[in-house]
């Protein structure tokens, strides 16, 4: 649970901020243990918004996550202990209650005597993600705290720059889909309505596609709020049973592989991703076969993480991963199994792995560009043709009755 208090330091001046503990009692030792004098300590209870949301954690963003990995790889190569590290970046962020309030139960944990990847298990204030946490820990084991550190703020830093530029990319197109909903909802619910009252005075039977546009018109009209409430129902019950629904989530995402153009684009950049995970832990020292491990866990495609998770389970047998992916059920794209082979007999996996990240994110980069120069202009001919079918619809009982 998360406190909140208010009180003074040992050299008198005013201290507050949160802290982590099991109860209150737990709290107030804390704080005595660093010297606070207690004035006030309440609990602080999630809001109304978090209980809507279950309670569930926040994850906590890639560029923040980065530069605290960047500052603890300095102060660990600068012969600081993780705990003073933590400390001394705790000051960093004392304008950021959330991120202050991490750290501080980060710092706490390991006063107790835990270890820092402990500690990150430990604390409740953010969720996150797997291969961090399970890196920390296993360069802990080994010694190499500081290396991984650095390749994962690399990585993170990576990552991030990719999410922008995705955003960025997909920005002028959502626009344009958004606005065009919007205005074609807004003739068929405002507009149309209006000149319909013009036909009912005439008195004549109207054309099929206007009678078609009047119809469509009038049932938006009578139950848009149940198309937005049921649309919005639906796409959150979808969300919640490919998060829950492991049989669910495997056959949907194996569904998405097999789609013209946006198979090959997930495939791409989830092997881009292993490749860059996995080369960056073997740099660091991590042992081949939890590389495997930990960089299948990073994949989003369920259906691509279960080939290397069941090929990892052959190497620990003595067997090599090129052969172990060469006779999975789905067949990952060849080239990539033909590099493996040539690393694992050449003994530079590292290298053509880390070669390979490159190649894919290229070759991704290649195909999203071309993808979002095709999308523009078919979302444009698709609102032209919209609005010219509404208008010419509206306007054909009009001509008919001039001639």
């Amino acid at each position: 649970m998360l406190f909140k208090y208010n009180g003074f330091g040992k050299d008198g001046k005013k201290a507050s901020g949160s802290i982590e503990a099991l109860h209150k009692q737990d709290a107030t030792s804390k704080l005595r243990a660093k010297n606070i004098f207690v004035q006030s300590l309440k609990e602080q209870k999630p809001s109304a918004f978090a209980d809507f949301s279950f309670r569930k954690k926040e994850s906590i963003k890639t560029k923040a996550l980065a530069q605290l990995s960047r500052d603890l790889a300095i102060y660990i190569n600068a012969g600081i202990s993780i705990v003073n590290g933590i400390r001394l970046a705790t000051n960093q962020y004392s304008n950021d209650k959330k991120m202050s309030a991490f750290l501080n139960s980060i710092a706490t944990h390991l006063d107790e005597g835990k270890s820092f990847s402990g500690s990150l298990e430990a604390q409740e204030v953010y969720t996150l993600p797997f291969f961090f946490r399970q890196s920390i820990k296993v360069s802990e084991d080994g010694g190499l705290l500081a290396d991984v550190l650095e390749e994962l703020t690399k990585y993170l830093k990576t990552q991030d720059k990719m999410g922008k530029q995705v955003k960025s990319a997909l920005t002028y197109p959502g626009f344009i889909m958004i606005f065009a909903v919007l205005m074609i909802s807004a003739m068929m619910i405002f507009v149309v309505p209006e000149i319909t009252s013009i036909f009912d005075q005439m008195g004549k039977e109207l054309p099929g596609i206007t009678q078609f546009t009047i119809d469509m018109s009038d049932f938006l009209i009578a139950y848009w709020h149940l198309l937005l409430g049921g649309f919005i129902a639906l796409f959150s019950l979808f969300k919640f049973l490919i998060a829950t629904n492991a049989k669910l989530r495997y056959g949907f995402d194996k569904f998405m592989l097999k789609m013209p153009l946006f198979g090959v684009m997930i495939e791409t950049s989830e092997l881009g991703r292993f490749s860059y995970m996995i080369s960056m832990l073997l740099r660091s020292g991590v042992p081949f076969v939890q590389g495997i491990t930990l960089s299948a866990r990073i994949l989003n495609n369920s259906v691509i993480s279960n080939v290397f998770a069941n090929a990892s389970v052959k190497v620990v047998e003595g067997g090599k991963l090129s052969q172990a992916l060469a006779v999975e059920k789905y067949q990952v794209d060849k080239s990539f199994i033909q590099a493996i082979a040539l690393g694992e007999e050449t003994s530079e996996l590292e290298k053509i792995l880390s070669n390979l990240s490159e190649l894919y994110a290229e070759d991704n980069d290649d195909r999203v560009r071309n993808f979002l120069s095709l999308l523009e202009p078919i979302i444009m001919v698709f609102v032209g043709g919209s609005v010219g079918f509404i208008i010419a619809s509206m306007l054909l009982p009009i001509f008919s009755m001039n001639l």
